[in-house]
């Protein structure tokens, strides 16, 4: 039987639509907590170097495809991966479905006290909803006890459901997996630079950029200091070009 992974990371072909639906049913029916993982060539090579990571990723209850390198891998090497979606449209849907729904939100994260920013101005944009934002931890590679217990006691307080990490990847999925018991009934997503462009300090790339695959360049151009991130990029090329040549 064909596998349908790519660099040993099964893809499970999704479309926007069948997402929401998988969301919206565990919302109902809460068991454990749903963690949401998006996947881009970033951080799937950071996946092929990290064991832990790479597990955090393939237990996680949906996968979505975020990055349009991992589009184009897949299609270049047979490998059907569904729909595109970016975690940032998907984040917009579901505060939308939270308004919908009556729903309690919490963000996680971010800088400059982003989280709290956007928590205000959500709670006037929709009112049925309810949401909460956290600085969280001032260092997520080494996170302070008493951060954490903070925050913790403020989910178990709150109830959430749906709560928005935005630490960075592969940080915030390792932050989210380790306290999964805590984050119990919960729908939980790393968003990473999500908060950033919600909240317009920083410019996204207009859609026929991201289109043709040219996001990376624009951020790029806009974001300077991330071109040692970038360099992620070249070695996932020449990843996919060896899974592609162990496939002839």
């Amino acid at each position: 039987m064909k596998k349908n992974n790519i660099l040993n990371i099964t893809i499970n072909p999704e479309t926007k639509k069948t997402v929401l639906e998988k969301i919206l049913l565990y919302i109902e029916k809460p068991t454990g907590f749903l963690h949401i993982v998006s996947l881009n060539s970033e951080n799937m090579v950071v996946a092929t170097e990290d064991d832990l990571f790479k597990r955090v990723i393939e237990t996680a209850q949906i996968k979505i495809v975020d990055g349009i390198g991992v589009v184009l891998a897949g299609r270049w090497l047979g490998i059907e991966v569904g729909e595109r979606v970016t975690g940032v449209g998907l984040m917009e849907d579901l505060l939308k479905v939270a308004s919908d729904r009556r729903l309690r939100v919490l963000m996680i994260g971010g800088k400059e006290n982003l989280a709290l920013q956007l928590a205000q101005c959500y709670n006037n944009r929709f009112l049925k909803a309810m949401f909460k934002g956290l600085q969280g931890i001032k260092s997520i590679q080494n996170p302070d006890t008493v951060e954490e217990e903070k925050i913790f006691s403020i989910v178990a307080d709150y109830k959430p459901h749906l709560v928005f990490v935005a630490f960075g990847s592969p940080d915030q999925e390792l932050w989210i997996a380790r306290h999964k018991k805590e984050f119990s009934n919960c729908v939980v997503m790393g968003v990473g630079g999500a908060f950033d462009y919600l909240s317009g300090k920083v410019i996204r790339a207009p859609g026929i950029i991201q289109k043709v695959g040219f996001e990376w360049l624009f951020r790029l151009v806009n974001q300077p200091w991330r071109w040692k991130r970038q360099l992620r990029l070249f070695k996932f090329k020449g990843l996919i070009l060896q899974e592609k040549w162990k496939k002839k």
